[in-house]
């Protein structure tokens, strides 16, 4: 389990700063109580646009309630959170939606009762009917998940745990977004599902020009996918940088995470 650690600048997060108008998504001292507890202490995190960014930490750092804080859902005591450079963290849930962001939980969210056409169809805005649906847009969604279409006048509830995921990222996809937040996709799956989950999000990142944060705890998952890593710890962002920079060197991953990647390998 990973220590608590001081916020200390490491030498890849600090060697090459991000200019504001790189930045789909800031944080700058976000702060976040749930009742009588302080769950993030003064949060600063940067989501590079067109880029997929990783949320690593350990169970309890604060890497759900970033995304929570971020959709309005449990909104920010302190501190800003900034889209594209306009602040968004006094908005309500649906107001920060309608920004093009989506946000698919840990839980998926997705409606048991209903069939994967209805899923999506209560998630495209721009349609009342099954017949409206973009089917441009369908068509590519069920390249991504071909299972989708197989499934598609299927109960959601009866879907294999992968299957729903799968559900759960085209639904959030269902119309074109400028920010994707994503919580532990991989949680509770099998290994040959998470590889197919994998190459279903990298295909999406090349494909689509939707800017990722996504929340992992497999670290396969974060090493194939990331292009960016912050590491929170405490409630706070304790590293930020290349993750290319914390897959090769093995003293930060035991500092920031505890482990080392290559154990994982």
């Amino acid at each position: 389990m990973m220590s608590h650690l001081p916020v200390e600048p490491s030498n890849a997060a600090a060697a090459i700063p991000l200019h504001s108008s790189q930045l789909a998504l800031s944080l700058r001292g976000v702060h976040t109580h749930i009742g009588a507890y302080h769950i993030l202490h003064g949060v600063d995190l940067d989501v590079p646009t067109g880029q997929l960014t990783m949320l690593l930490g350990r169970n309890g750092a604060g890497k759900t309630t970033t995304l929570r804080t971020i959709m309005g859902l449990w909104p920010a005591s302190q501190g800003q959170v900034l889209l594209d450079g306009q602040p968004i963290h006094k908005l309500s849930t649906p107001d920060i939606a309608q920004r093009d962001i989506a946000y698919v939980p840990e839980n998926m969210g997705i409606f048991g009762d209903l069939t994967v056409a209805e899923n999506l169809l209560l998630a495209a805005r721009q349609a009342r009917s099954l017949k409206e649906l973009d089917t441009q847009r369908l068509d590519w969604l069920f390249g991504l998940f071909p299972a989708l279409k197989k499934f598609w006048l299927y109960p959601a509830g009866k879907l294999s745990g992968g299957q729903k995921q799968m559900l759960a990222i085209a639904r959030a996809m269902i119309e074109p977004r400028r920010l994707l937040l994503i919580d532990e996709p991989s949680k509770g799956l099998a290994p040959a599902i998470i590889l197919n989950l994998v190459e279903a999000l990298k295909e999406l990142r090349r494909s689509s020009h939707t800017t990722i944060l996504l929340v992992e705890q497999n670290f396969m998952v974060a090493k194939a996918l990331g292009e960016r890593v912050a590491v929170m710890d405490d409630g706070r962002v304790v590293h930020s940088g290349a993750m290319a920079d914390l897959i090769e060197d093995e003293s930060l991953q035991q500092r920031f995470l505890g482990l080392s990647l290559g154990a994982h390998q």
